[in-house]
């Protein structure tokens, strides 16, 4: 076992003591030593409940002969820090997470691990880590909440809930993010990253779909606790069971389902700790040749994520994009058995939520890639969320050079109706942490702007944004990118149809403006940010930290 150079030996036995002395016998230091790394926060509900989770691996461990080991992680939530400097740290959070589940297991030459998150940043930077260590591991969310009481309505509520200090007009009735603890029922981050963790198959089926309060639950991490030993004396590896079809059969589901668009960091940044490369070319390649067929709140919809699991979920939108060829089945699972032979006769059991081929939701996918002058290296949009009249759109901009002067340009009823709000130095670098904008977004929606108002920025968005909001600029602002050349009443224009974005300036302007341009001084100097500042790759690369940009050149890429 790959412990043994940690703890057996003559020489082994100040390391034996000290495990020892916490309370481990002999003879559970002598089995394979699992790593059990929880995210488990009592302070918000996407992570409070995940004890019984870990409990429940932990009994699964034991069952199967290993010893769990346990260690936390931090968890943040998105939520709880829209519209403050504090939401500079989610996204950057995503590396600290995939380092110190790396630091536990690595340090103590753990023979597997298990790790157990629920939320956005959370879910990629375990699945990060996982693929770094290439050990034995297995990837389970602590599960979602069940819906409000009163259901969800169409994003009136939540938009007018977060829009409040825009239109002063909102009273709270009801708690509006469910009755009980778990991430969001919504297709959400948080969600479409556990989706991910279930198609590349390392992540337990029904990850995404099972509530945190069903025995179901209880039972997937009693299941994933026996199988992680069983994976050990196998040899199992994520190397061993993720392929670049893992990845491509990612970006499909990805698009039949619709979901977040930070997926565009997420997946390339997972994929490149397991050696591949993804592009913006990927998705936009996935986008172009994979329909969506299904669709979810809040994407203009009524269905929730445990309608879909009701509806047969993953595993019966799998086996359909397998039949229908969208999707390879032969690749590998950490059940021992290939993903089509895992999803083997699911099917549909609701057209309306999840509709066959030949009546999709649309004909292209849930995402959209964008390219031109104002984003020559790229950005995204959700076209899931996306209503009719703004599939193209021309407008006069408004610029703010931060999300808080756009909020406070808001409240002073600065934008109006067929405005193009554009929000720069919001990106990886300038930001630092590339914040996500919905408040912003919900703004617009509450003051009854989101069919005529678009926004563009070099920051992110919520999975839960919807409207003609465009995210991810690259390059941006103070990388020179053209974004940050942008003045208020200039034009600009988008096409999702046509995959383009223009800023509708002369070459001449354009190069009056870049000859007096300066970037701004960095808005940190010290600490994490900082660091991160530093050692960020751009939006198109994942905006994940990394030590030596000479290693991208090593990658594999997916559709090479």
């Amino acid at each position: 076992m790959r412990s043994d150079k940690m703890k057996s030996g003559p020489d082994r036995f100040l390391s034996r003591s000290l495990i020892a002395a916490g309370g481990l016998s002999e003879e559970q230091i002598d089995k394979p030593l699992i790593g059990v790394l929880n995210s488990y926060t009592n302070f918000f509900t996407g992570h409070a409940h995940q004890k019984s989770v870990e409990r429940a691996v932990m009994d699964g461990i034991l069952m199967g002969g290993g010893t769990p080991c346990v260690a936390n992680t931090i968890a943040l939530c998105d939520g709880i820090c829209e519209n403050t400097p504090g939401m500079r740290y989610p996204l950057v959070s995503r590396d600290v997470i995939a380092n110190s589940v790396e630091a536990f297991c690595e340090c103590h030459s753990l023979d597997g691990v298990i790790c157990i998150g629920s939320c956005d940043k959370i879910v990629p930077g375990m699945l990060m880590a996982i693929m770094r260590m290439n050990i034995p591991a297995i990837f389970i969310s602590g599960g979602m909440s069940l819906p409000p009481d009163e259901g969800y309505d169409t994003g009136e509520n939540f938009a007018n809930m977060m829009a409040a200090g825009v239109t002063g007009t909102y009273a709270v009735k009801k708690n509006p993010c469910g009755p009980n603890p778990g991430c969001n029922c919504g297709m959400g981050t948080a969600v479409s990253m556990q989706m991910m963790s279930e198609v590349l198959g390392i992540g337990m089926l029904g990850n995404s779909t099972v509530p945190n309060c069903y025995n179901e639950r209880t039972w997937m991490a009693q299941a994933a606790g026996k199988r992680i030993v069983e994976m050990v004396h196998e040899d199992l590896k994520p190397s061993d069971i993720v392929s670049k079809q893992s990845f491509i059969n990612c970006l499909r589901i990805d698009m039949m389902m619709g979901c977040s668009t930070n997926t565009t960091l997420h997946l390339p940044s997972i994929a490149a700790e397991a050696g591949y490369k993804i592009t913006l070319d990927d998705f936009a390649w996935a986008s172009r040749n994979t329909p969506q067929i299904v669709k979810l709140y809040p994407s203009i919809s009524p269905h929730n994520v445990l309608d879909f699991g009701r509806a047969g979920g993953m595993r019966a939108v799998i086996n359909q994009a397998i039949e229908g060829g969208y999707v390879d089945g032969s690749v590998k699972t950490l059940y021992g058995h290939t993903l089509g032979e895992m999803v083997a006769g699911a099917k549909a059991l609701n057209a309306d939520i999840i509709h066959p081929f030949d009546q999709p939701y649309t004909e292209e996918g849930g995402l959209a890639i964008l390219y031109g002058n104002l984003a020559p290296e790229g950005c995204v949009i959700k076209t899931g969320g996306v209503l009719p009249e703004m599939l193209e759109h021309t407008g006069r901009a408004m610029v703010y050079d931060s999300e808080h002067e756009c909020y406070e340009g808001m409240m002073r009823g600065e934008v109006q109706a067929g405005d193009c709000v554009v929000i720069r130095y919001e990106g990886p670098v300038a930001g630092p942490g590339m914040r996500e904008m919905l408040t912003i977004t919900h703004c617009i929606r509450a003051l009854g702007l989101d069919r005529s108002v678009s926004l563009i920025t070099d920051g992110r968005f919520s999975g839960g944004s919807v409207g003609g909001v465009i995210g991810h600029v690259c390059p941006e602002a103070c990388k020179g990118g053209l974004i940050g050349l942008v003045e208020s009443g200039d034009t600009i224009s988008y096409s999702i149809p046509n995959g383009t974005i223009e800023l509708q300036v002369s070459d001449e302007v354009l190069a009056e403006r870049r000859a007096k341009w300066v970037c701004p001084p960095p808005r940190v100097r010290t600490g994490l940010l900082a660091q991160y500042a530093a050692l960020a790759l751009p939006a198109t690369q994942g905006a994940r930290m990394c030590g030596d940009p000479s290693s991208l050149d090593d990658l594999d890429p997916i559709r090479g």
